[in-house]
């Protein structure tokens, strides 16, 4: 597949003015100014941009589509009765078929990460994955992809009656789970090692935090308010996690703490209103004060909170607020690749890279521009 004509924006080595991409089966093998298009590209498979904007697929880096349906019969979103589940999976319940698929697929998001809510303060495990398809093994990128903390109101609220009943306790509950995990994960490496040493009896829960505590799974920690998103990341030092914070909506009064610490921050939503005291100091200007001071910030719609579709919009309302405009982007492309593990694969046209192109026929903030072509590995999705 050829396109040409367009403005590329690569994402990662800058933006050419009038340019093409070039992709062979399902990955990117090259982008360039025009003036460089290979003697040899032929018409088979072209797509002419028409001078519209040609970027990587965008990326919601937290959202859960898939298992919110839309009624409360297909609410698969939060496995509530119990405090701390880690071993549930979203790839178990995620609905491929599910409408907001598509939806997301016509906004040009080509790739998002779906997992549990935020009821439990430690909820299970996300999946990063394709938005195209209909067997959720097939779409899959990363499994897992996290595994979701949470910290603040939604926990308190949940588990009031039975604990935890206050951001103590939700605290105290991750950490007593994480010290068992280290525990337990000795135990096993000391047993493969030694053949002396039984290794102990499986634990499903403590099994799944294994690569949390040895660091090869981030912990994405729910956080609103700036008590919480500290709380985090004190968490996270003592235990060695690869901590990202998700949500974030305080973050921008602990902006330099953030940088410091050289934690990421999923933002958003923030198209919404103020629903829940931790949501105070909601600003759309939170996305634009955590990256000047240099935090790695990806945006996300945290669907259904705001529809899936509307990611674009976020980031186009964040450089509204101040951010600059290549930053929001990377915001949806590059940085949220990175952060949800996938960088290497997705969030840029750079050649070896799975090629998920989507073609705007204008400045993908402008408000009535639409993705005219969407292309998921290689191939044009038609809805």
């Amino acid at each position: 597949m050829l396109i040409a004509n367009g403005v590329i924006h690569t994402m990662d080595v800058g933006t050419i003015s009038n340019g093409f991409v070039r992709t062979e089966g399902s990955r990117i093998v090259c982008a360039g100014p025009m003036s460089e298009l290979p003697g040899d590209a032929g018409p088979a498979g072209l797509i002419d941009a028409k001078g519209g904007h040609v970027l990587p697929g965008f990326i919601d880096a937290h959202c859960h589509v898939g298992l919110y349906g839309g009624a409360a019969q297909e609410d698969d979103l939060n496995e509530s009765p119990a405090p701390c589940t880690p071993e549930i999976r979203a790839l178990d319940g995620v609905d491929p078929l599910n409408q907001y698929f598509r939806e997301a697929r016509r906004a040009g998001v080509t790739s998002l990460l779906t997992g549990p809510g935020s009821a439990n303060p430690i909820a299970g495990q996300s999946v990063l994955m394709k938005t195209a398809g209909r067997v959720i093994d097939q779409m899959a990128v990363r499994v897992p992809a996290s595994m979701k903390f949470a910290l603040g109101e939604n926990p308190k609220g949940t588990h009031k009656d039975h604990g935890p009943a206050t951001r103590m306790a939700s605290a105290a509950l991750i950490r007593e789970q994480l010290a068992k995990a280290l525990d337990y994960d000795l135990k096993w490496s000391q047993a493969k090692s030694d053949d002396s040493m039984d290794a102990p009896d499986f634990d499903s829960k403590l099994d799944a935090l294994r690569p949390v505590v040895s660091g090869r799974l981030a912990a994405h920690f729910h956080a609103h308010r700036a008590d919480d998103i500290v709380t985090a990341v004190r968490i996270s030092k003592e235990f060695g996690l690869d901590c990202v914070i998700v949500h974030g909506t305080e973050g921008h009064l602990v902006a330099d703490f953030l940088a410091k610490e050289g934690v990421p921050v999923i933002t958003g939503p923030f198209l919404m209103d103020r629903c829940k005291p931790e949501l105070a100091n909601l600003t759309m200007e939170n996305t634009a004060i955590l990256a000047r001071a240099g935090v790695q910030v990806a945006i996300c719609t945290d669907h259904p909170e705001t529809p899936i579709m509307m990611l674009p919009f976020c980031a186009a309302m964040a450089a509204r607020a101040g951010m600059d405009e290549e930053e929001a982007l990377a915001a949806i492309t590059i940085n949220a690749a990175c952060i949800a593990g996938v960088g290497d694969r997705l969030g840029s046209l750079s050649p070896g890279k799975d090629a998920d192109i989507v073609i705007m026929d204008g400045h993908p903030f402008h408000w009535r521009s639409q993705a005219v072509h969407v292309i998921i590995d290689g191939q044009e999705i038609v809805d």
